[in-house]
């Protein structure tokens, strides 16, 4: 047992530190941050989607916003795409990739942001959900695996974590960039 985990928390620091040593990745989380913070400046709102653990990301990005980080302020607009029932309406009466850029469609407005989590870079519908925001005159941000993906080369700025055999590793950088990006839009709102 003691194998599995140290394999386990060594396995999750290399990861962390390939992607550390990245310096395009910590360009990237800055990026995403600011085009976050300058929406909301604007008085505009951040919509985030994704699928299965994706999607509780996504739903934690936004309650961290709309609640509390680290300190008690005023909430921010955020909006986590996470209705199960709205989801399964669209999944049934259109279609599973849609689930997602329909919402955008009926809620998103120009100059809101997207924040698409995906950890393969290739789902439907969170590729869809970005082409949809960008045609709404949305700016959109990914957070997804370093490979050759479709949400890389869509969102107008991705945040890649390195790639791994298992979803997971994948997942614990998008966390931690989370944190950090909720900590940037803080610091770059001054609240």
């Amino acid at each position: 047992m003691e194998q599995i985990i140290r394999q386990s928390l060594h396995e999750a620091s290399e990861k962390l530190l390939l992607f550390i040593d990245n310096p395009s990745n910590l360009g990237d989380i800055g990026r995403a941050a600011t085009v976050m913070s300058d929406a909301l400046k604007k008085g505009k709102k951040i919509i985030s989607c994704g699928n299965g653990g994706s999607l509780c990301d996504a739903t934690h990005f936004a309650e961290e916003l709309t609640g509390r980080y680290r300190k008690n302020r005023l909430p921010l607009p955020a909006i986590a795409i996470n209705d199960p029932a709205y989801m399964t309406c669209v999944g049934n009466d259109f279609a599973f990739d849609e689930i997602f850029s329909r919402y955008v469609e009926g809620v998103g407005q120009q100059g809101d942001v997207l924040l698409a989590i995906s950890t393969s870079g290739n789902s439907g519908n969170i590729v869809k959900a970005v082409e949809a925001a960008q045609k709404r005159g949305m700016k959109t941000a990914a957070l997804t695996c370093d490979t050759d993906n479709l949400l890389r080369k869509t969102a107008d700025v991705a945040v890649c974590a390195p790639a791994s055999d298992y979803s997971d590793r994948v997942q614990e950088i998008h966390i931690k960039v989370i944190h950090i990006m909720i900590q940037l839009i803080e610091s770059q709102l001054a609240i």
